[in-house]
């Protein structure tokens, strides 16, 4: 299981990440919403655990912008924040859980287990992205619409996973780069372009909506 933890005091950070490393987990920490959120986009965590009192963004602004994008994560509150109206504006933000400080340690493993187990179960069910009549089996590998088999090469199939992925969210070109191709920006380069054609090519064109659409000096988004 990996960990994202986003907690500004460095003392609790490091109580918490030894507690975890020590129980087989990975963790990684972010000391204020913005590098929390950086963190949360670039890679894929099983649970993140969030302050609320933060630099740049507080707890509940990440809290919403994560589940804008990753309505599935579990997300766990740790504040010290303890008041009903602190936790009510926890939970209309999207968090799962919510543990008051000063907590024992154990209590945090407990809640972090429970959710991970939770959300465990629920992604072996779920192993399928679906927008509209598109369908990609993650486990497969495999990409059907209206029920037809749509064949795609590696990096085609890999870019559309992306995609759908961030479904509803406008993706840059940049963003695709280095996500997808893991390569730095080369603004000389029509390659994004060549491959989001193929993708239309294969996967709108002949079928109703169209589901990859082109947001004007931004970037692209998978939508109906």
């Amino acid at each position: 299981m990996k960990v994202l933890l986003v907690e500004d005091e460095p003392k609790l950070a490091s109580f918490v990440e030894k507690g975890f490393r020590g129980e087989g987990y990975e963790l990684d920490v972010a000391y204020d919403g913005q590098l929390g959120l950086s963190f949360f986009r670039q890679h894929a965590y099983d649970l993140v655990i969030l302050d609320v009192n933060l630099p740049y963004h507080n707890g509940f602004e990440v809290c919403r912008l994560i589940r804008l994008e990753n309505p599935e994560v579990p997300v766990l509150f740790l504040t010290a924040l303890d008041s009903l109206d602190d936790k009510v504006r926890g939970f209309e933000a999207g968090a799962d859980d919510y543990l008051v400080k000063p907590f024992k340690f154990q209590e945090l493993l407990l809640r972090a287990r429970a959710l991970t187990k939770r959300q465990a179960g629920r992604s072996a069910v779920a192993r399928t992205l679906r927008l509209a009549d598109l369908e990609l089996n993650l486990e497969r590998k495999t990409v059907t619409r209206a029920g037809q088999r749509i064949e795609l090469t590696a990096r085609e199939y890999t870019l559309l996973e992306y995609l759908l992925l961030n479904r509803g969210r406008i993706i840059s070109r940049v963003d695709i780069t280095e996500k997808v191709w893991e390569l730095d920006f080369d603004t000389n380069t029509n390659v994004i372009d060549v491959y989001i054609s193929h993708l239309r090519r294969k996967l709108d064109k002949g079928f109703s909506p169209k589901l990859i659409h082109t947001v004007v000096g931004m970037g692209y988004v998978m939508r109906e």
